[in-house]
């Protein structure tokens, strides 16, 4: 009788024993499938608060940087010592794949995407999208690289923003993080126009 409970214990333990296995790869496919998405989902370094500065240091504006649809957008949040109704007059009616319907001359300063459908070409790179000057209307192609602070040369994390009007010729420009608390004293600055 020993011989035939021990016959049968055994192949239970290894039944037992497979389960256990097939479990344990169940977690951990589950839990490397979470990290996977945590990681896809993360934002890229550009995504964000950014203040434009001239050559001689001072903010032009403050812009909020996102993503929508895998594809990069920026707008407005403010201009220092600008009115917050100022309509972009100097623009053209309409721009080709501009992300916003209407005349574009009738829209704010402030909140429209000047920046538009940009493509990610890696992690704090993107090409192939659009920016318009709102003080003169004039549309480039608009590159964006991320810069991390690195003491250096970039003692902050920077944007090196790029308008080329085509062939590579165009001008870069700097623009540095910012925070919400920057972007409401630059709100709180005496209105001129």
């Amino acid at each position: 009788m020993n011989a035939i409970i021990a016959e049968y214990r055994y192949p239970v333990k290894a039944y037992v024993y497979e389960k256990e296995k097939d479990v344990k790869k169940m977690l951990l496919s589950l839990c490397l499938a979470i990290l996977a998405g945590i990681s896809a989902f993360a934002a890229d370094p550009v995504v964000g608060l950014w203040k434009s500065v001239d050559e001689q240091g001072k903010t032009t504006a403050a812009w909020r940087i996102y993503e929508s649809k895998g594809l990069l957008f920026g707008e407005i949040v403010t201009v220092p010592n600008q009115r917050e109704d100022i309509l972009a007059e100097s623009c053209k009616p309409s721009y080709k794949d501009f992300p916003v319907a209407g005349d574009v001359r009738k829209m704010k300063v402030l909140g429209t995407p000047f920046i538009f459908n940009l493509r990610q070409k890696a992690a704090g790179q993107w090409a192939d999208g659009s920016i318009i000057d709102p003080k003169d209307g004039k549309l480039y192609k608009c590159k964006i690289t991320f810069h991390p602070a690195d003491g250096k040369k970039y003692p902050v994390d920077t944007l090196e923003m790029r308008g080329e009007i085509g062939m590579g010729i165009g001008r870069s420009q700097e623009w540095v993080a910012t925070d919400d608390a920057e972007i409401d004293a630059l709100r709180k600055l005496p209105k001129t126009k």
